[in-house]
C-alpha cells in the first residue's frame, strides 16, 4: 500500500501492516475527542515512525496514487480534529 505522509513524502508500505496503522489511527480518534495533547503526539509520532521505519519510500519522480494519506508531523491536535474523527483517516 502507499503511504503519503504529507510534507515529506510516499512510501511502499506492506499490506501487512495495514491493521497496526490502523488499531493506531482508531486510538488517535479516541485522543483527539479526549483532547489529550500528549498523548496525541506520541501515537502521532509512533504511526509516522512505523512508515518511516518499514515502508520504502517511493522515488520523487514516481508517480503513484496514495491509499492513505497521513497529516505532517507537526499538525496540531486541533487541526487533526478534522481527521481523526469517526472511523478516521483507515476505515474499518
Amino acid at each position: 500500500m502507499i503511504v503519503r505522509i504529507l510534507t515529506e513524502g510516499q512510501f511502499d508500505l506492506a499490506g501487512s501492516f495495514f491493521d497496526d496503522l490502523n488499531a493506531l489511527d482508531n486510538k488517535l480518534v479516541e485522543v483527539v475527542e479526549l483532547a489529550d495533547v500528549d498523548q496525541f503526539s506520541t501515537l502521532l509520532k509512533e504511526m509516522l515512525d512505523m512508515v518511516r521505519d518499514n515502508g520504502k519510500p517511493v522515488p520523487l519522480d514516481e508517480l503513484v496514487e496514495s491509499d492513505v494519506v497521513l497529516p505532517a508531523p507537526d499538525i496540531t491536535i486541533e487541526e487533526a480534529g478534522d481527521l481523526f474523527t469517526g472511523e478516521g483517516l483507515l476505515p474499518d
